[in-house]
């Protein structure tokens, strides 16, 4: 992400808010401002999401079957890929049950008067949604649903559950699979990742346009209020963040790791503030391992292959934004969400923090791809885009710290290699 972009993306926050509030307190119902929502505004902030929906498919197609062939791994170190595939998807369940939690408990979408949701709900109806697998049927028939006959036709209706599975497949076969012509395809996934998270680059760097667009949309037809709802949700994803960090992952390291979490937190300093400024998990890396060996004194050979699946698949963070954020747009626009509904998001939530790209921004495409499965106005993702940034340094910070965490647990009870010592001239 280049580094003028957050500032843009502030900018673009600003101007559409800004802008949004004051045509509906000068113009209100007015038939000029109608018409320039109606034919500029919400035609262009509808673009940048379809082009975010564009790339859903083809991004968890390549990220979430490479997160899991690189889970294969776990079949040369035996024991240590199995403890950290069972810590990873219990914490990930964990981070996403404490975001929820809160979001059904504080409401930070409720507010809104029943005459402004009564104008949402009319939005929801144009907002483009990928099929639920099972629509319509219950029982075992949802469960039956996840697996696609047809996995093009699958793809082509958006039934993203049905594509996440195969993916699942395709990481499983990739990792049971040792012949060259797998690694050539695998190879090829990487590229397809590669070009997939280019062309990403490209749609994010539009994205100030985009939220300015889609906030003055919101703005405009809701007034002030909505600032009071985005505030709300800004603070409970704080909450849910500041209490996996130093409440489960505390626990972990001292229960699990048999480390003290003082010592724990000292030693990972360096790292969490090169999450902090980064927002990136994969740039983060080559700090998370100096800390580990140097000041964690893990095993080099646990720590290296923790934190380098952990890049990519153990982001507890990112699991807990999107929880959240699915949540409160529901409230938002005024959906009460089922409980298979709510734990489908929980399921794919979790697969997300195995999916999700280690870079900035990387989970927004996942969301709108959540948004759209279980019904909810894709457009409210203008308001979190605007705030995303700052969000994701800090949700990038949990997810490192929680990657050094899962090595301590997972080094405990492993012999250390003998290292020889160094010193400086």
């Amino acid at each position: 992400m280049r580094r003028g972009l957050p500032v843009r993306m502030l900018a673009g926050l600003l101007i559409g808010i800004v802008s949004g509030v004051a045509a509906n307190l000068l113009a209100g119902d007015s038939p000029r401002l109608a018409v320039f929502v109606q034919y500029v505004t919400e035609p262009a902030g509808r673009i940048f999401l379809r082009l975010l929906f564009m790339l859903v498919i083809p991004l968890i197609l390549s990220a979430l079957a490479l997160g899991v062939a690189g889970l294969g791994d776990m079949r040369s170190l035996g024991r240590i890929g199995l403890k950290t595939l069972v810590y990873t998807v219990s914490v990930s369940a964990i981070a996403v049950l404490i975001g929820i939690t809160l979001v059904e408990t504080l409401r930070p979408g409720d507010g809104l008067s029943p005459a402004l949701k009564a104008r949402l709900a009319v939005q929801a109806s144009s907002v483009p949604a990928p099929a639920t697998p099972a629509a319509g049927t219950g029982g075992m028939d949802f469960f039956v649903a996840l697996v696609p006959a047809n996995i093009v036709k699958a793809m082509g209706e958006g039934d993203m559950l049905a594509v996440m599975v195969f993916a699942l497949f395709l990481g499983v076969g990739l990792a049971l699979t040792k012949t060259a012509a797998a690694r050539t395809f695998e190879r090829g996934l990487e590229g397809l990742y590669d070009v997939t998270m280019k062309l990403l680059g490209l749609v994010i760097q539009a994205a100030p346009i985009g939220v300015a667009c889609l906030l003055f949309t919101l703005t405009a037809r809701l007034g002030i209020d909505v600032l009071y709802q985005l505030g709300a949700y800004v603070l409970v994803v704080l909450l849910g963040l500041a209490i996996h960090q130093f409440g489960v992952y505390s626990l972990s390291v001292a229960w699990l790791g048999g480390m003290s979490p003082w010592r724990f937190f000292r030693g990972v300093r360096a790292p969490m503030l090169t999450a902090f400024s980064t927002a990136s998990s994969n740039a983060t890396l080559p700090t998370a391992l100096l800390a580990a060996e140097e000041e964690l004194h893990l095993p080099p050979h646990v720590s290296r292959f923790v934190l380098t699946i952990g890049s990519t698949a153990n982001q507890n963070g990112t699991a807990l934004f999107e929880g959240v954020t699915v949540l409160f747009l529901a409230q938002f626009y005024g959906i009460d969400l089922t409980i298979a509904q709510q734990v489908t998001v929980v399921l794919i939530c979790i697969l997300g923090g195995i999916g999700t790209a280690g870079v900035p921004a990387g989970s927004i495409p996942v969301v709108v791809m959540i948004l759209g499965l279980v019904g909810v106005p894709a457009e409210g993702i203008g308001m979190i885009i605007g705030v995303d940034r700052f969000l994701d340094m800090c949700r990038t910070t949990l997810n490192v710290t929680g990657d050094l965490a899962a090595a301590v647990v997972v080094s405990r009870g492993e012999a250390m290699v003998p290292r020889v010592a160094e010193t400086g001239a």
